[in-house]
């Protein structure tokens, strides 16, 4: 019972040190989210020069982006005409700070890291673009879309509404579990862990520093969650470098971010990203450890805890402020699962006798996420995105002539995972996939026959014409191929059967 007690009070403890900078943060992140537009910014990250990566670094450093977030943001800046290079260096730097992160870094770690972190991930994002840039310079070019046109269609709101409901909603709920988790196991780790656990078991400086980048690059922690676990890692003994490892690489990489970036970008570009991330963490850190004096870093633990009851903000202050943290983070999950039985539909921009229909997207994980896949979809002719539910991982769309291939390409040019048209019922019904042959197609006008009087046939939902083999590739659902003849043969052309 007085372990579980202890457990709480150092629970409390951490979080009061945090939410006066947290909610701080939040406010500053509200400012940036109705000031700082990804349409407008996009502009400066196209070309191959050094100064797209670092206009590209110098944008994300600010910007309150989880780990989640900045991979469809990122995703879109580049199908919008970002180069690789500087979708690599606004990777890299965006989810090791912002304006959240930096004050609560201030709150539990003190100045020096508050002032290193940014500057080290202007100097990683940097030179990961420009190595990006350079390592990819012969591959074939990013063909620019226009999916960020969408946010025209978003009806215009107050900015106060939109500063508010961002910063302490959308933002929070986006970032409060992960913030959550990162306190409890900060608050697990000071309470059974020894003071000196690091200095009597793992005293090697690069052994402790290899041993926290390994655990780092596949586990996905945010930059604010990563703050109060790195505090406690060095109230146990652990080195300011290693701990420098941990805040630089926990945020900037995780294994969904690496997945998308081989799909969407390639290996070479992935490559660049892991070789920065990895390069620069163990270089500062081994020139921290063996350059800075250690007094530097650790000045601010005292005792268990950090110590800004001298030079910060009373207890009193840090109580109400927890209060008001908890309450927000509360009323933050509150509206998200209060969506779902409470939406308010919009002014429709499809006909009337528009149909509705699910589809499963998986690697939607926050807000910023959410708002990627509407803007891109709500971009698509004759289409309107109903709701996302993030929950269950699926979409709902209302149109009219909806091109299924369309929708396809689109969720993955964002990085999501498409997973195809699913029930009322949210179970993901079968996809047949058939291959015809079809003789006497000879030219594009004739494979636009073929394909537009296919598509017309109930459950099909993509069909790609090939002159040059005269095959016809068909998905979708419930098919049947006596109706795929009768089309084919309907429009002048020879059904030759299904291939297996």
């Amino acid at each position: 019972m007085q372990y579980i007690q202890n457990y709480f009070l150092e629970l409390f403890e951490l979080t009061n040190e945090m939410s006066p900078y947290l909610l701080l943060g939040f406010f500053f992140a509200g400012i940036l989210h109705v000031f700082f537009k990804k349409e407008q910014i996009a502009k400066y990250m196209g070309g191959s020069k050094i100064k797209s990566a670092i206009y590209a670094a110098l944008i994300g450093i600010p910007l309150p982006l989880c780990s989640c977030g900045v991979i469809p943001t990122g995703v879109s800046f580049y199908k919008n005409g970002a180069s690789k290079g500087s979708t690599v260096s606004f990777l890299i730097s965006t989810p090791q700070t912002g304006v959240d992160s930096v004050l609560v870094t201030y709150s539990l770690l003190g100045l020096p890291f508050a002032i290193i972190r940014p500057i080290i991930a202007l100097i990683s994002g940097v030179f990961g673009g420009v190595f990006t840039n350079w390592y990819t310079r012969f591959d074939e070019p990013q063909i620019q879309t226009e999916l960020s046109q969408a946010n025209n269609l978003k009806s215009k709101e107050n900015i106060f509404s939109k500063f508010f409901n961002y910063a302490f909603v959308e933002f929070l709920q986006d970032i409060s579990k992960w913030l959550i988790i990162g306190l409890m196991i900060a608050a697990f780790i000071a309470l059974v862990l020894p003071n000196d656990f690091f200095t009597t078991y793992v005293n090697n400086p690069f052994l402790s520093m290899g041993i926290v980048l390994l655990a780092s690059i596949p586990l996905y922690v945010c930059a604010t969650g990563s703050v109060p676990i790195a505090a406690v890692l060095l109230m146990k003994g652990l080195s300011p470098g290693a701990a420098l490892v941990f805040l630089m690489a926990g945020p900037a990489t995780n294994s969904a971010t690496i997945t998308v970036l081989a799909k969407v970008m390639g290996k070479k570009a992935l490559s660049g990203y892991l070789l920065s991330i990895i390069g620069f963490s163990l270089l500062f850190g081994f020139f921290i450890d063996y350059f800075f004096p250690r007094e530097w870093f650790t000045s601010f633990i005292s005792m268990g805890h950090t110590n800004h009851s001298e030079h910060g903000f009373p207890y009193w202050f840090q109580s109400i402020s927890t209060i008001i943290l908890i309450s927000l983070i509360i009323n933050g999950y509150f509206q998200k699962y209060r969506a779902g039985l409470f939406h308010k539909k919009a002014k429709s921009k499809t006909s009337d006798k528009a149909f509705y229909t699910y589809f499963r997207v998986e690697g939607m994980t926050c807000n910023h996420c959410k708002a990627n896949a509407e803007n891109g979809l709500n971009a698509i002719k004759g289409i309107e995105v109903e709701t996302i539910d993030l929950k269950n991982s699926t979409i709902k769309i209302k149109g009219t002539d909806i091109d299924y291939n369309l929708v396809k390409k689109t969720v993955e040019s964002l990085g999501f995972s498409y997973k195809g048209q699913v029930l009322n019922n949210l179970k993901i019904k079968t996809m047949e996939t058939y291959k015809v042959y079809v003789k006497g197609m000879t030219c594009n006008h004739c494979k636009a026959n073929v394909e537009n009087a296919i598509k017309k046939i109930s459950g099909i939902i993509s069909v790609d014409a090939n002159i040059s083999n005269s095959i016809v590739n068909i998905e979708g659902v419930n098919i049947k191929p006596n109706e795929i003849k009768k089309c084919v043969e309907g429009v002048g052309y020879e059904y030759g059967g299904i291939i297996n």
